[in-house]
């Protein structure tokens, strides 16, 4: 991967584009008035372009570049300020106070309605193995405006943390999580505008039952697997399946 600015730049993108390089740990590029495209043949890398409000990625296999946006937590938010249900919230069982472990960031949908409802007493973490979208959707998080002072309030709480889930589990101490959350790449395919873009970037780790047995063993209340509905994990692993008649996705839960 290279790092460049957006066409138009200034100094503060080229300042924001080497930080990034930086970070993570590849060459910086200076844009002139070169399109991605021609970046990407001549060097035959991924393209991470600085912009004034936001990071993109330009996958050499994608379409579209990649992100950071609150994707469904926004529209989720709005209905938990109504007082209505969110499936995964419920699954979670997660209240004021609690703290949350994701074990699989993406874009941060789901940790976001996380810290929203365990608010400012709670904790949640998530953990990324892309080391790039764990950077652009730690950078996105910490400024992207939504109008919303709480829904604005719940991203900048999540922690982001660049690494592989089993290994951070790893560190974690027993029972010192109330859920553990498992959001893996589903074995079907789901048409979904907001996750497309991750296909490319994401990095595909195999759940193994050491997985779920570290998992088990720093949750102090649940282990909370979401999955396609047609997806073997849930009897694999011992969750009790939830079983939602109209959705394309279940979640199955192991109660401790």
């Amino acid at each position: 991967m290279i790092v460049t600015t957006a066409g138009r730049t200034n100094q503060e993108m080229i300042d924001k584009a080497k930080t990034a390089a930086a970070l993570l740990q590849c060459s910086y590029v200076d844009r002139n008035k070169r399109t991605v495209k021609s970046l990407i043949t001549k060097y035959q890398e991924d393209v991470l372009v600085a912009g004034k409000e936001r990071y993109e990625l330009f996958a050499a296999n994608a379409s579209e570049p990649f992100f950071f946006h609150p994707s469904s937590a926004m529209f989720r938010i709005k209905r938990l300020q109504k007082e209505e249900h969110d499936p995964f919230v419920d699954a979670c069982n997660l209240t004021e106070g609690k703290s949350l472990f994701d074990c699989t960031l993406g874009l941060a949908s789901d940790s976001i309605i996380a810290s929203f409802a365990v608010g400012k007493s709670g904790a949640v973490e998530g953990v990324e193995a892309s080391p790039v979208i764990a950077f652009i959707v730690k950078e996105g998080l910490a400024v992207w405006q939504s109008h919303d002072e709480q829904m604005d309030e719940a991203m900048r709480r999540v922690k982001v943390t660049s690494g592989h889930a089993l290994d951070e589990l790893r560190k974690k101490e027993t029972n010192s999580i109330d859920c553990v959350y498992l959001d893996p790449m589903f074995e079907e395919s789901i048409d979904s505008d907001g996750i497309k873009p991750l296909k490319h970037l994401a990095v595909f780790e195999e759940w193994t039952t050491t997985m779920i047995e570290e998992a088990r063993r720093v949750a102090k209340e649940r282990v909370v697997l979401k999955d396609h509905y047609k997806s073997t994990r849930f009897e694999a692993f011992g969750f009790q399946r939830i079983q939602r008649k109209t959705a394309k996705f279940h979640y199955g839960i192991i109660e401790l």
